[in-house]
């Protein structure tokens, strides 16, 4: 096999500089790992990561700007010229000297971090062979030991060198070849599947903290179906979320056609179809676990099983699974808000606009659309169709008129108090009258809606006689009531309602 074939590969100049420095110190410099394989896969690197045979201390006296606070050896080079709309990624660039491990007796740190001498060395530690690559930027070599190339092409996972060893030594790469395999649609070679199985419960043994790193990445790919589907199949899941797979063949009858595993499946995948944020997903995979423990026989001639009040089981036992995964508290509050509140839109009988309002009051106006968006992600795992139905428009169109400012007096640009310290009026039915007129002719010409030219006009307005004042107030009664039809017909006219 022909280690070092010649690809070119497209690298950032701000990269290449910190290359061609330790080049110019007289130290190799290969970009390695994650960087080089999405590369090779036209995806966009998230991070940059190179590798030396210069030691740390090398490393930090050959740049202006490092930061250097880890035992591995890594060393973080700072590049002040950039802007601030440039990448992250590209302004920190992680350098990290050749290095070898010793024992990982906890499988999660090794004992001893051992800087070395060979790129080999340090080829050999890493964890798949897809991430076992380095590149040479100047000279444009790919360093490929392990087959990673060929793995990429066949899209398959495979661990470097013995799978159990690999495992072993950090309990998370088994989650984390179940991530990698979701992110990149790719599917776990036979070896590294039966490993992680066989070894799936030293995965007790990671800190939650960064179990729930890998989770949430999983999560947000574009395929988390597979990789949770993945999760349970391989061993993992159950010392992860083990509630989820007590839905595993739990029929639901009635309107779903699936078990509420499948129902949960399809719901997360259709919120990562639509890219709908980290919350929304959660929501997707956590607002049906308390049917696992509502589950009852229905009445003879109704449904089959019934579940209710699982969605207050659900709101009690999301919480409990996120904060047993140490998620950010105000994370945990929004996705038990939408758990709690996800069968709001499942019931007709509640959808009138004042329960719309008082469910935008409830979640929040900046919740309630995401409280939509798991509506349709339950349905779709129903197994009902993706287009919108009449119902689900009607729905959108009212949460739209809920949100809506109503046409009225509140929108100009003076009140009842101003207008009497301006007119010297006392607090009665003439002010009110000349609001309403101030309204109408706002209304047609928006952009007389100005404090000078309203407390004028306010002024002239108390001069007149009753009889025409009132008529003008009239008048501006009727123009809020037609621009208050119009607007609605918009809305209902955008959703076809």
């Amino acid at each position: 096999m022909n280690e070092n074939p010649k690809i070119e590969l497209i690298i950032p100049d701000p990269v290449l500089e910190v290359a061609k420095t330790l080049e110019n110190k007289g130290f190799s410099a290969y970009l390695v790992g994650g960087c080089v394989r999405d590369s090779l896969m036209n995806r966009s690197p998230k991070d940059w990561d190179i590798t030396t045979d210069a030691k740390p201390e090398d490393i930090v006296a050959a740049f202006p700007k490092t930061v250097y606070e880890n035992k591995f050896g890594t060393v973080t080079v700072v590049n002040e010229n950039l802007g601030e709309g440039e990448s992250r990624t590209l302004k920190n660039i992680e350098v990290t000297p050749y290095r070898r491990e010793a024992t990982y007796s906890d499988q999660r740190h090794p004992d001893e971090v051992r800087f070395c001498s060979k790129l080999e060395d340090d080829l050999s530690r890493r964890d798949f062979t897809i991430n076992a690559l380095a590149y040479d930027p100047f000279r444009h070599e790919l360093i490929d030991l392990y087959g990673g190339l060929k793995d990429i092409k066949d899209k398959t996972i495979r661990t470097v060198g013995n799978p159990d060893e690999r495992f072993r030594e950090d309990a998370l790469r088994l989650l984390r070849a179940i991530r990698f395999a979701a992110e990149l649609g790719f599917t776990l070679n036979i070896e590294t599947q039966k490993s992680i199985f066989n070894n799936a419960e030293l995965i007790k043994k990671t800190s939650l903290e960064r179990i729930q790193d890998e989770f949430v990445k999983i999560l947000m790919s574009n395929r988390p179906m597979e990789g949770i589907n993945l999760m349970s199949t391989s061993g993992l899941l159950k010392y992860i979320i083990p509630e989820l797979e007590k839905g595993i063949g739990m029929e639901q009858g009635g309107d779903h056609i699936y078990d509420v595993w499948e129902h949960t499946l399809l719901s997360v995948q259709h919120s990562a179809d639509k890219g709908w944020p980290l919350h929304v997903r959660l929501a997707a995979l956590l607002h049906d676990i308390g049917k696992t423990k509502t589950r009852r026989p229905g009445q003879k001639g109704q449904k089959i099983w019934t579940f209710y009040g699982h969605e207050v089981v659900s709101e009690r036992m999301t919480k409990e699974i996120m904060q047993r995964l140490k998620f950010p508290v105000k994370l945990i509050e929004t996705v038990l808000k939408l758990a709690r509140n996800h069968m709001f839109f499942a019931d007709p009988d509640k959808i009138t606009l004042s329960a719309v309002r008082r469910i935008v009051a409830k979640v929040g106006p900046d919740l309630i659309w995401d409280l939509m968006n798991l509506r349709i992600c339950d349905r779709v795992g129903m197994g009902r169709p993706k287009e919108e139905p009449y119902r689900l428009r009607k729905y959108e169109s009212m949460i739209e008129e809920a949100l809506r400012a109503p046409t009225s007096v509140g929108m100009l640009k003076i009140d009842g108090l101003r207008l009497m310290e301006v007119t010297h009026e006392t607090p009665g039915p003439k002010v009110g009258m000349i609001l309403n007129a101030l309204m109408e002719e706002v209304l047609d010409k928006p952009e007389l809606n100005t404090e000078k030219y309203l407390e004028k006009r306010a002024l002239e307005m108390a001069q007149m006689p009753e009889k025409e004042l009132k008529k003008l107030a009239e008048k501006g009664k009727e123009r809020k009531e037609e621009v208050e039809k119009q607007e609605l017909k918009k809305i209902r006219g955008k959703y076809r309602v």
